[in-house]
This record gives C-alpha cells, sequence and structure tokens, in this order.
C-alpha cells in the first residue's frame, strides 16, 4: 500500500489546442514524454485536449494529478512557471486565454466539490508566444520548454516513488499519429493556401 506522500494512481495531462500554435504546448508534452520515456502502468499518460468537464472520471481515479498547459503567467513569452496543490486552480484560471482553460479549472473545482480531486497537484505551464494562428505550430521559444518541462514531470515522478526509464510508452490516450507534432508541421500547407485566423468558410460575407 502506498504512503500519503506516494500516490498509487497518477495522471500525467497535456490540455490544450493543438490548432492554435502555441495552445499546443501540454498536448506535445504527452506526445513527448511517451515517445521517449517507459512509464508503469500506475502512471496514466492523456493527451486532454479542450475535453472539459469529460476529463473529470479520469481525475476520479487519479490520487495525484501532472498537467502541462500554455498559461498566461504575465510573464516574457516562453517563460517556464511549476505551481502545486492548491495554487493550480488560480494560475489556470488568472487569465483566460482560450475556452480550454477556463474549462479545466471548472473541472478541478467540480472534483474538489464532489470530494475527488487528486490530493497532489503540479502544474507545468509556459507563457506562451503566438495563439492566435490556425493551424499553426509551436513557437521556437516555446517548443524549447517542452523537454525541460518532462524533465520537471520526471523528476516529481520519481519523488512518487515511480521507476522511469528511457523508451516508449504505450497509450491508447494521445492524439492520432497524423497530427503528432512532426507530421501536423511538416504537413502545414502555406499561408496562401490556408487562412491563418480561422476558417475562412465561416467568417462573415464582405459588404
Amino acid at each position: 500500500m502506498a504512503s500519503p506522500n506516494i500516490p498509487a494512481r497518477i495522471l500525467v495531462l497535456g490540455i490544450g489546442n493543438v490548432l492554435w500554435a502555441d495552445e499546443g504546448f501540454g498536448v506535445r508534452c504527452v506526445e513527448h514524454l511517451a515517445a521517449n520515456w517507459t512509464l508503469p502502468d500506475t502512471v496514466h499518460l492523456m493527451d486532454g485536449g479542450t475535453q472539459g468537464l469529460y476529463l473529470l472520471p479520469f481525475l476520479e481515479d487519479a490520487d495525484a494529478l501532472i498537467v502541462f498547459d500554455a498559461v498566461d503567467y504575465g510573464l516574457e513569452p516562453g517563460t517556464m512557471k511549476v505551481v502545486e496543490n492548491g495554487e493550480v486552480p488560480a494560475f489556470l484560471g488568472a487569465k483566460k486565454m482560450s475556452l480550454h482553460q477556463t474549462g479545466f479549472q471548472d473541472v478541478i473545482a467540480t472534483a474538489q466539490l464532489m470530494g475527488y480531486c487528486p490530493e497532489q497537484m503540479l502544474l507545468i505551464g509556459v507563457q506562451p508566444v503566438e495563439l492566435e494562428d490556425y493551424g499553426g505550430g509551436l513557437r521556437p521559444l516555446t517548443a524549447a520548454q517542452i523537454d525541460p518541462a518532462v524533465q520537471i514531470a520526471l523528476t516529481r515522478l520519481r519523488d512518487w516513488g515511480v521507476y522511469v526509464q528511457p523508451g516508449r510508452t504505450a497509450t491508447g490516450d494521445l492524439a492520432d499519429p497524423s497530427i503528432a507534432r512532426d507530421a501536423y508541421e511538416s504537413g502545414r500547407p502555406s499561408e496562401d493556401a490556408a487562412c491563418r485566423i480561422g476558417d475562412d468558410r465561416f467568417f462573415p460575407a464582405r459588404v
């Protein structure tokens, strides 16, 4: 049986929208972690995307939570900041950048009200460089923080008694390989061929 400080079940979650440039940071972190490290079955890696309250059952099953996300901390773009436990909901809702961010704050608040929020939480966030780029990939400053962010998560996992080693972790809860970072960014059409601010099929008609 795990001690009070050693969680038995750990959820590692990346949240965000890969369609909007640096919004995809959290998802790309979990993708990188799964592609480069072997973790035991007690650790559940998941692309939470923008699922909001649909993530509640996964929090219910977890004793500890690690979240990767793009967060508006009000810092220099590309800056990484780590917050823990009770501070996590406050930072997730400090400034609304997109629908997913407030949604996940609501997920935590709902889990707390229902009495099954993970006892230990770690938010590993990066200040985004660019969000208003539909179909865009991570900016270099943001992408450079993926491996450091994953290393912070690995250190915490080791502190929690998890054995980690180089390799791969198979999970069915990541994005389809067709939108994995390399495939997604290398397959992006030119600016002339694809609108950068949204889906132009749904823009108001010009008078």
